[in-house]
């Protein structure tokens, strides 16, 4: 992901625009694009800066905080299916989610959710 315009750009750029230049000649006065240059000036009428948001994937996820509660069930009770973990989650924790979400918190955790134990390969049978 590439980094965000500079403040000092943002700044000269929303001026330019505020001083009476169209966004078409603020955008080619500065080398960018007319979108870019409107967006900016909406930005900075609307909250009165020129921030750029925070870029990137937000860090964690929302079954963080209950991965003890998840992996303690799955401790308790070993053939508990992902639904009914996505219906314990709602009903004791107030969290809804979809299976998805628990999947991929056990797979983070390095957690199989098999219904029976790792067994290993048989040379005998088919496979």
């Amino acid at each position: 992901m590439g980094k965000p315009y500079s403040m000092d750009l943002r700044e000269r750029v929303v001026a330019a625009i505020e001083g009476g230049d169209s966004t078409h000649q603020a955008a080619a006065r500065f080398s960018i694009g007319i979108a870019t240059a409107g967006t900016w000036a909406r930005l900075k009428r609307a909250t009165g800066e020129v921030c750029p948001a925070k870029q990137g994937k937000p860090k964690g996820a929302v079954l963080d905080p209950h991965a003890d509660f998840i992996l303690g069930v799955l401790a308790d009770a070993p053939d508990t299916t992902l639904d009914e973990m996505v219906e314990r989650l709602r009903e004791e924790r107030g969290v809804t989610v979809v299976r998805t979400a628990v999947w991929k918190l056990l797979d983070r955790h390095g957690q199989t959710h098999k219904k029976r134990l790792r067994m290993p390969a048989s040379k005998s049978a088919l496979m």
